[in-house]
């Protein structure tokens, strides 16, 4: 369930930099390809570029506080396994 979310979003952002990058002179492909591969994160900078900043900043920061976390909750975790949870 989680991974068919993660997927959708990707997909919608996707579509959405695709249709709106060549009203602000941008290549769709590149914003669409983009988009799909890093979610959120480019949402947030094609935001900042198009001028709108604050949107942008806010989903900026967002995305990367939620790779810190997935980072941490991986260390935390191969941690554990090599203690053997003990």
């Amino acid at each position: 369930m989680e991974l068919s979310f993660g997927l959708i979003l990707s997909i919608v952002i996707a579509v959405y930099l695709a249709i709106d990058a060549p009203k602000h002179g941008k290549n769709p492909w590149l914003w669409g390809i983009l988009g799909f591969i890093f979610g959120p994160l480019v949402l947030g900078i094609y935001l900042i570029k198009t001028g709108r900043k604050l949107l942008g900043w806010i989903i900026v920061g967002i995305a990367i506080l939620f790779f810190i976390l997935i980072i941490l909750l991986v260390v935390i975790g191969g941690a554990l396994l090599w203690s053997g949870f003990s």
